[in-house]
């Protein structure tokens, strides 16, 4: 980036910022604080180990400093401006949720767009929230985008705000369902068996919610596709599965068929060949289900996570807080487009070309000089895209 791009962002960056007004995060001056500047290099290192009350008044130092990039801790300390994190004194950490859209795994850099990357992403977020706002029953939650490729979660609910890594790791591996065993999603009674005397075991998947619940969705759904199919249709679906021959297939279509009502009650012992298959599900569930958050971010207790409200010097998009209702309706592109760069064009040198989708629309941008307007002329220098030109 030449000094000219740099200087440009520097003074742009400053007018947002003092047309904005930036609330801190709870307990603000027990967080380090940290920033990286608009300085040379590809490496630019972070200025961190930084208290609030050595920075001063936050918005007196975002339009002092016009920094590129702008961080706070989700750990609390008793010295947050002491040099090495043992003289800090950890007092308690947020438990912090990072999904980012080049780790997603049904995401294809490359072809994807920008705006398809941010979609597939908040369909990952929606599972988020729904492991924290069900599953685990938080409820102090602050939901952020990032401002470039994704969307942070914040629980500062007391009760976890004491864990050490090893618990938080503990609730990486559920969100992300790694290690599911379906045994434990059964639960296992006696039952007196008609007619007989020897008593029989039920076994029920538990479907009032956690995994039991997302693994006996997908599963009704099958049966419920199977209901639709021809007998023979049905018959080789179910013999796609490794160990379902022609007689478990033919018990299984039977189940379905004669006792709906028991499957959907989670009832998996209608028949064995039932529970077999009902097994299968589990691993769809943890493919299709889990929130694939990036997980050293969920385990650092010391982790500096992007103050909302600042802008993001990779792409010049705001850092938006979100209110959980606003999340359907929320478009990154259009949304965290800063007001600041609305409204002109500014003339700048285009050294990679190609679509851009903002502010609701779609640019084919050419390579060369030429103007364009602000926020995506912004947008590609801040990707290191475009150079800025003399007016």
């Amino acid at each position: 980036m030449e000094e000219r791009t740099r200087a440009y962002l520097r003074g742009r960056f400053r007018d947002h910022y003092r047309r904005t007004e930036i609330s801190p995060p709870p307990a603000a001056n027990e967080r380090e604080w940290g920033y990286i500047p608009w300085t040379e290099g590809p490496d630019t290192t972070m200025v961190r180990h930084r208290s609030l009350l050595e920075l001063g008044n936050l918005s007196e130092f975002l339009v002092r400093k016009r920094p590129r990039h702008v961080y706070f801790s989700a750990g609390r300390f008793r010295d947050p401006g002491a040099g090495s994190m043992n003289e800090k004194d950890w007092q308690s950490a947020d438990l912090v949720f990072d999904l980012d859209a080049d780790h997603l795994p049904n995401v294809t850099l490359g072809e994807d767009s920008y705006a398809e990357m941010l979609a597939t992403c908040k369909d990952a977020l929606f599972r988020l929230l729904d492991f924290l706002e069900d599953d685990f029953a938080f409820e102090e939650l602050e939901i952020v985008f990032s401002g470039g490729r994704g969307y942070h979660v914040h629980v500062r609910d007391d009760n976890v705000r004491h864990l050490e890594r090893e618990h938080r790791r503990e609730i990486v591996d559920y969100v992300r369902g790694i290690g599911l065993d379906f045994e434990e999603l059964i639960e296992t009674e006696t039952v007196a068996g008609l007619g007989r005397k020897t008593p029989t075991e039920r076994r029920t998947l538990r479907i009032e919610g956690g995994w039991g619940r997302r693994v006996h969705s997908h599963f009704m759904a099958f049966v419920d596709d199977l209901l639709e199919m021809e007998e023979d249709a049905a018959l080789e679906r179910l013999q796609e599965f490794d160990g379902i021959g022609e007689g478990k297939a033919q018990a299984t279509l039977n189940a379905a068929r004669n006792n709906r009502e028991g499957l959907e009650s989670g009832n998996v012992t209608v028949h064995t060949a039932v529970a077999q298959l009902a097994e299968r599900f589990a691993s769809k569930a943890v493919e299709r289900d889990n929130a694939p958050i990036d997980e050293p971010v969920t385990t650092d207790t010391n982790r500096l996570i992007r103050l909302p409200g600042t802008l993001h010097g990779g792409s010049g998009l705001e850092t938006v807080r979100l209110e959980r209702d606003e999340l359907e309706e929320f478009d990154p592109l259009v949304d965290a487009v800063p007001e600041t760069f609305e409204g002109q064009e500014i003339a700048v040198d285009v050294t990679d070309g190609g679509e851009v989708e903002l502010g609701g629309d779609s640019f084919t941008v050419s390579e060369g000089d030429q103007s364009l307007p602000e926020y995506v002329a912004v947008f590609l220098m801040c990707r290191g895209r475009a150079e800025k030109e003399k007016e």
